[in-house]
């Protein structure tokens, strides 16, 4: 599980002595909006059937969005609504966003899921920040979140687990910030595309 990448010798510094400084830094890149992009390999293991889900793609993470580009799929997640285009199916399908429901939410990951979590940050030998947010909350959606950021204070992977203990891991290579804008977060449908609107106010 998430929790064991703490266990081991080799942090240099005591979490408490040091504050976040790190993860600090990295919210306030969203709090400026600035927006992460990255190569992306995510992985979902069921606790309950040990059944797994992976996917992998490219990744836009703002302060309220993410885009996630795979094969022959494309989600973008404003914060209020989800849009998801299925190439294989020809079809864009529209939802209202439901935080609870999103096992992946690597948006509010990075940025400390919410007020309910606490945080503790330690340094390993090599540079590498590992950011640990726990929550004793039993309706919080993870029961432990741990972020892993390289020496230069990129995110380099996000390993979480939720109430029902099921292990959400993405690990992210090539990541970079860059200024906001608008385009990062659109998605380009081709013409004759069926559009499937489920929000309940539609």
């Amino acid at each position: 599980m998430a929790g064991t990448l703490l266990l081991g010798s080799g942090f240099s510094v005591d979490a408490t002595a040091q504050g976040t400084p790190n993860f600090d830094t990295l919210k306030s890149e969203f709090e400026n909006d600035r927006v992460f992009i990255a190569e992306f390999s995510h992985h979902y293991e069921d606790s309950f059937t040990g059944e797994t889900q992976n996917m992998d793609g490219k990744i836009w993470i703002g302060r309220e969005q993410y885009k996630v580009e795979g094969e022959n799929q494309v989600m973008v997640v404003d914060g209020d609504i989800s849009r998801v285009h299925d190439g294989s199916k020809n079809r864009v399908i529209v939802s209202d966003y439901v935080e609870e429901e999103d096992d992946f939410a690597p948006s509010r990951m990075l940025q400390g899921v919410d007020e309910s979590y606490s945080v503790e940050e330690m340094t390993e030998d090599d540079g590498t920040t590992v950011i640990t947010l726990t929550s004793d909350d039993p309706f919080s959606i993870f029961a432990t979140v741990t972020i892993r950021l390289a020496e230069n204070g990129l995110p380099t992977e996000i390993a979480a687990v939720d109430q029902a203990d099921n292990i959400i891991t993405t690990s992210f290579s090539g990541g970079r910030f860059s200024d906001y804008s608008e385009d990062q977060f659109m998605m380009d449908i081709p013409e004759g595309t069926e559009e499937i609107d489920l929000r309940h106010d539609s």
